[in-house]
């Protein structure tokens, strides 16, 4: 346990009478990159909902840095070094960038009745933030996120999880729905937070762009771990797919 950043033991998730989950024990090394693939169905969600707080598992243990973590909430979550990138990246269209990274967490200046946001050291931080994650365009911090590409909206998420010091951040389809050079960038942004000492989660449906950026891959299928210690260096895309479907999966 002691090479790893975080480890999930025996996670099982019913809901009902379903069961989501089975008997799931997977780790994440730290600056490692770990692709979490499978089907529709698999348990991707449920697995990464359950790390990040948003449900409870019906049983099993989640270690950081080897030592037993209660993570309930998604606040648990955040407060432990795990950030969630969802595809939408839990944005607020309205607001604008700063605001955006730095929402509910804002520096306050000035005396405890009078202090208030300290937006001077926000816009600073987010211009910094911006060029840290590859964005060269100069942006006003001031921009509303819904005036941003799909792929600047997720550089602004990933922002926020560096100046927040995530160790692990998690990131759920962050290139769907987003062109070539798009793309590009983020899996860009995926590997600079690796270099820069993070950890990383990435699931998404398009198994090239997982095979460009991640370290080691792991497979669901049916809430079961079926691989978990895949080399993509080692291994085609073709034999992950066979993993994906498994042996009773049709020819075409």
């Amino acid at each position: 346990m002691a090479e790893e950043l975080v480890r999930m033991e025996h996670i099982s998730k019913f809901y009902g009478r379903v069961q989501a989950l089975r008997d799931i024990t997977v780790g994440v090394r730290y600056q490692e990159i770990v692709g979490l693939l499978g089907d529709n169905g698999a348990g991707k969600s449920t697995l990464i909902k359950i790390l990040s707080g948003v449900v409870q598992a019906t049983s099993g243990e989640i270690f950081l840095h080897g030592r037993k973590a209660d993570i309930r909430t998604t606040a648990d979550a955040i407060a432990s070094g795990i950030e969630t990138i969802y595809q939408d990246s839990a944005l607020v269209p309205q607001l604008s960038i700063t605001r955006n990274l730095f929402l509910g967490r804002e520096p306050i200046k000035g005396f405890r009745l009078f202090n208030r946001m300290d937006h001077a050291l926000m816009d600073q931080a987010a211009r910094a933030l911006l060029l840290k994650v590859g964005v060269t365009k100069d942006i006003p911090p001031a921009t509303a996120i819904s005036a941003l590409s799909g792929g600047e909206r997720q550089a602004v998420a990933i922002a926020r999880a560096l100046y927040f010091d995530s160790e692990l951040i998690i990131l759920d389809e962050p290139t769907n729905n987003l062109g070539v050079a798009e793309t590009r960038s983020v899996l860009n942004f995926v590997r600079n937070a690796r270099d820069s000492g993070h950890s990383c989660i990435l699931i998404a449906h398009n198994i090239h762009h997982v095979f460009q950026v991640v370290d080691r891959i792991v497979v669901l299928r049916h809430g079961t771990v079926v691989a978990d210690d895949i080399d993509p260096r080692k291994t085609s895309i073709e034999e992950v797919e066979r993993i994906i479907t498994g042996p009773d999966a049709a020819e075409p």
